[in-house]
């Protein structure tokens, strides 16, 4: 099978596969009581990451070079990163809503590089004189990856909005670790009465007035309305702590890549900083989540603030690694649309 038909049948099989997942993460979110349904979620990321894993790697022994020197292959390895960060983050979290909003992101990311980009810009071609350098994995690699890091954890933090309701949660501590959860709800209390849940290291639920005590191995502080039943506030806390891992773990990679592509434009172009499209976008994508790992490392911002933060960084990462090839020429455009 040669390189044009193994990659049709490759692409492919990732999109049929991450649109047959969400549907089955849908599924289980709306009938929880289907056994299974997450469970074959999970199994088909895997081989839709699996997939576009094999279709990199043909394109990394046919062209000679690592494959993300054109808009295709930078799409399926931004695919195949939110892939890999789902998986973490559901191994994490043990939570089908990972899938249910990430699933869809992965889907449309396949979609558009297998079925809307024209054949010319699916096919390898020679580098231009610019990429012909060791810093091509290094740098691009590395901020793909971390593109793909922040976009899950983005998403996390909009399924967190999502499942709140908007409604004003306090979740301190919840950045520290993730437990599991047991409410007895308090007795005597009716619809319109607010009620403060307040964790502690205890062994066994308690009751006492409007205050349920839950078992949990974090001191944390839950404060909502009686709209969210205790599932949801365990799963808002499940999806606030987890989108702070995530994002904690894209960010330093995003930090570590624009300082080789500072080290690499120096050496291709005899400048560490040009303030290209590309390069002043991905400054401001980095101070966006600087100040939202500031806010929660040191404000201890916790639940909708932070959440909010998160999610302008979502688009921000489309508009730094999209946008601006769309929008407007620069160095970083070599084989996209300009």
């Amino acid at each position: 099978m040669d390189l044009v038909a193994l990659q049709s049948l490759l692409d492919n099989t990732s999109f049929l596969v991450l649109f047959l997942t969400m549907l089955l993460y849908w599924g289980g979110a709306a009938f929880p009581n289907i056994p299974g349904l997450t469970g074959l979620g999970t199994l088909g990321v895997a081989i839709a990451n699996l997939c576009m894993a094999t279709l990199l790697g043909a394109r990394w022994l046919e062209a000679g070079y690592f494959p993300l020197s054109n808009l295709y292959e930078s799409l399926f390895f931004l695919a195949w990163g939110v892939t890999t960060m789902h998986l973490v983050a559901e191994w994490m979290s043990r939570s089908r809503w990972v899938g249910v909003i990430t699933a869809p992101v992965a889907m449309g990311i396949t979609a558009f590089a297998a079925l809307s980009l024209p054949a010319e810009m699916q096919n390898s071609a020679p580098l231009v004189p610019a990429l012909k350098s060791n810093w091509l994995m290094m740098h691009v690699s590395v901020m793909m990856i971390s593109y793909a890091a922040l976009l899950v954890g983005s998403l996390l933090a909009i399924a967190f909005l999502i499942v709140t309701k908007g409604q004003k949660i306090e979740l301190r501590g919840s950045s520290v670790g993730n437990g599991s959860y047991r409410l007895r709800q308090p007795q005597n209390t009716t619809d319109e009465t607010p009620v403060t849940v307040v964790a502690f290291q205890k062994t066994e639920p308690q009751s006492n007035g409007n205050t349920a005590v839950l078992a949990s191995p974090d001191l944390q502080q839950l404060t909502s309305s009686p709209a969210l039943s205790p599932q949801m506030l365990s799963l808002a806390d499940t999806l606030d702590n987890i989108s702070y891992r995530i994002i904690g773990l894209g960010f330093p990679l995003l930090t570590i890549g624009i300082i080789a592509g500072a080290v690499w434009a120096n050496e291709a172009w005899g400048s560490y900083w040009s303030w290209d499209p590309k390069e002043t976008w991905a400054l401001i994508t980095w101070l966006v989540f600087a100040a939202y790992l500031h806010a929660r490392i040191t404000r201890g911002w916790q639940g909708r603030q932070p959440a909010f933060l998160a999610a302008a960084g979502f688009f921000v990462v489309w508009v730094c690694y999209l946008g601006v090839n769309i929008l407007g020429k620069g160095l970083h455009s070599y084989g996209w649309f300009f």
